[in-house]
């Protein structure tokens, strides 16, 4: 199964001040996740940020933080424990018309929205944040794609636990480009030439 970009949003995890520098690999962990956010935008992907116990490690990097719709702040490490399920999961919206004015027959139900129900997911630390938020989110029954090169932990070892047990949760492992390319779709898109020089 492939992404499609209208059926997908961005999570970014956790990309803070004062935990970015004790990251393995930070500039290259951190440089794709604001390569993953501008494609996003590229492609009408919306993108939400968290941040663990911002009084404490600060808020996310400035231009992440800027290319999120919305960032919630969190103490418990898992997002979806502080309600990321409901941010990602649009309201039904009220009937239209005057409900009064109108036999029951000609009222409109409350409807959804379109549902964006695959979560692309990357952040830090992997074994901690990341990994409890993404298997929240799959309790939630969202599928859950998780962006390996956009995500780290203080060591590597902690950061491939990580992977090893989202997989086997179910989770799919994937890449930035890979995410990129399947957004894409084609080399037709509208957006490709732009994306491209992101990717390159």
């Amino acid at each position: 199964m492939l992404l499609d970009a209208s059926e997908c949003q961005l999570v970014l995890v956790d990309y803070q001040e004062r935990l970015m520098p004790v990251i393995h690999d930070a500039s290259a962990t951190l440089a794709n996740a604001l390569r993953l956010a501008r494609l996003a935008q590229l492609m009408d992907v919306p993108v939400w940020g968290t941040e663990q116990n911002p009084s404490r490690l600060g808020p996310n990097d400035a231009q992440l933080r800027a290319l999120c719709r919305d960032t919630l702040a969190k103490m418990h490490f898992s997002a979806a424990e502080e309600g990321l399920g409901e941010w990602l999961r649009p309201p039904a919206k009220p009937p239209a018309g005057n409900a009064r004015s109108l036999p029951k027959h000609l009222q409109k139900t409350a409807q959804q929205a379109p549902e964006r129900n695959a979560i692309v997911i990357a952040g830090c630390e992997a074994h901690v944040c990341l990994l409890q938020t993404a298997l929240g989110l799959l309790e939630d029954e969202f599928e859950v794609w998780v962006v390996t090169d956009a995500c780290s932990s203080r060591t590597e070892r902690n950061r491939d636990a990580a992977y090893d047990r989202l997989a086997g949760a179910g989770a799919e492992l994937v890449t930035t480009e890979m995410v990129a390319f399947e957004w894409l779709a084609s080399c037709e898109n509208p957006v490709f030439r732009e994306a491209l020089a992101l990717i390159k």
